[in-house]
């Protein structure tokens, strides 16, 4: 048995996945809005450092900053700020010697320029003021240079980040241990189920009756229905059984009997005489065997792989031609009108040979002396074809119809197996169908309605079994 993954391990990926996957969509969006509130509040503070510096260099011609100035030097957004200022000639004027270089070249109209850049092998965000200004009688473009370690902002976006998603985790483990513990609460019906099947002996072929949840009703229907078919197959092939050996029984019996009178026999004369006797009675408990086979056939429905799609017309063409030839045997005549039609039927065309073969013979068999004529027509009706043998014998009365079609039912003494009705009967169940008996004045008439496959598809185990046949 192909073993996948369990269906607790199924129902906790199917809601943890695409809860991650909206974690991780929320994480990524706390992260990335995190970086741009980082960015925008701390090149704010290095404006802020920029024009204050500015402010006090022009004060003081550069010779002194105030302590308002100093302290954000110290500590803008959490670290220091380093600065850079030179005149308009290029002359140093004071701050840092050198500042960070910018990756490309600036504009020489731009009045501010922030930029990325990385000072004595460390990144920094630096920030390139230019303002127009007089310091110590000189007036032109004074350029300003400020900038921070980005390890400072870099921290500020864990500090903002970092609770979000340790919450976020929080929940998605809490979440996975819930559903799972919960997963498992869920499928205990499941395991109960389970455990109450295995409780069965392979006796009892009774349906499940147990609360189960609305989810498995479907499946266990099927299980029901599968194990009532079982049961009922069960029981079919035990009556198959007992009915064989107790019909079989006399007839065995009696070609035992027979045979040991032949051996018995004191003359050659009484030897063939009983010997004949033998034969039939032989004959007669063949006959008995194969009906019985028969019926069981058609009782259990033709195997899949001998129903086929077949024109019922060509083999009621060869069973009147079989007829024909016997009834010139019999007194009685043999009358075949047959309407050819497009009408297809699907199933075991062995089986609708041999129920309407059954009904034919046993319309000469049980006829009686005044039988006359025998009759097999076909009639095409919106639903399929009805096949019809008729006959001007005894029949049988409407009051033993019901007798006539149990099995190895005699209406009244009689030759044959009392099978013959019965194997039309199963046969054209089998076929979806149905069969009626009439009586018309003198004309007794048996009729076997066969559906079209259009108005007969396949039942739902028939067409899963030829899904499964197809794998």
């Amino acid at each position: 048995m192909n073993q996948s993954l369990s269906l607790r391990g199924r129902l906790t990926l199917v809601i943890l996945l695409p809860l991650i996957l909206i974690a991780a969509i929320i994480g990524a969006w706390a992260y990335f809005d995190a970086q741009a509130t980082a960015a925008e509040r701390f090149d704010r503070s290095l404006l802020s450092t920029a024009l204050a510096i500015s402010r006090d260099t022009a004060v003081s011609g550069g010779d002194a900053l105030s302590e308002e100035t100093r302290d954000l030097l110290r500590d803008t957004s959490g670290g220091a700020v380093f600065y850079h200022v030179y005149a308009p000639d290029g002359v140093f004027v004071t701050g840092y010697a050198t500042p960070p270089v910018p990756p490309e070249q600036v504009p020489l109209d731009a009045t501010q320029t922030y930029y990325d850049a990385n000072y004595q092998g460390a990144p920094v965000r630096a920030l390139r003021f230019s303002q127009s200004t007089t310091m110590d009688g000189l007036t032109g473009l004074f350029t300003f240079t400020v900038w921070q370690n980005t390890s400072v902002r870099d921290g500020f976006v864990r500090t903002r980040t970092g609770p979000v998603f340790l919450i976020i985790a929080s929940m998605i483990g809490a979440l996975a241990v819930i559903v799972w513990f919960g997963v498992e609460r869920g499928l205990a019906p499941l395991v109960d189920l389970e455990d109450a099947i295995a409780s069965r002996s392979s006796s009892d072929l009774s349906p499940i009756k147990r609360r189960i949840p609305q989810e498995v009703t479907g499946i266990v229907g099927r299980f029901n229905n599968l194990v009532g078919e079982l049961s009922h197959t069960l029981e079919a092939k035990n009556a198959f059984i007992s009915d064989a050996a107790h019909q079989l029984r006399n007839p065995i019996a009696g070609v035992l009997s027979l045979a040991e009178s032949v051996s018995s026999a004191k003359t050659i004369e009484t030897a063939n005489a009983r010997s004949a006797d033998l034969i039939e009675a032989a004959r007669d408990a063949g006959q008995l065997a194969n009906n019985l086979l028969t019926l069981e056939r058609a009782q259990a429905h033709a195997a899949l792989e001998n129903r086929v799609t077949f024109s019922p017309h060509d083999i009621l063409d060869e069973v009147a031609a079989k007829i024909s030839t016997q009834s010139r045997r019999e007194a009685a005549e043999f009358i075949y009108q047959g309407t050819p039609t497009s009408h297809r039927l699907t199933g075991d065309p062995v089986m609708f040979e041999q129920a309407v073969l059954n009904l034919i013979n046993n319309a000469f068999l049980h006829g009686g002396p005044d039988l006359s004529r025998v009759e097999l027509s076909t009639m095409a009706t919106p639903e399929g074809l009805n096949i019809t043998v008729r006959d001007d014998g005894k029949g049988i009365n409407p009051q033993d119809f019901e007798t006539a079609l149990g099995r190895f039912s005699q209406v009244g003494p009689s030759a044959g197996s009392g099978l013959g009705l019965p194997i039309a009967a199963a046969v054209a169940d089998a076929f979806g169908g149905g069969i009626k008996l009439a009586r018309h004045a003198e004309i007794f008439e048996v009729i076997l309605s066969f559906p079209s496959p259009a108005t007969h598809p396949p039942s739902q185990g028939t067409a899963a079994a030829m899904e499964d046949t197809n794998h």
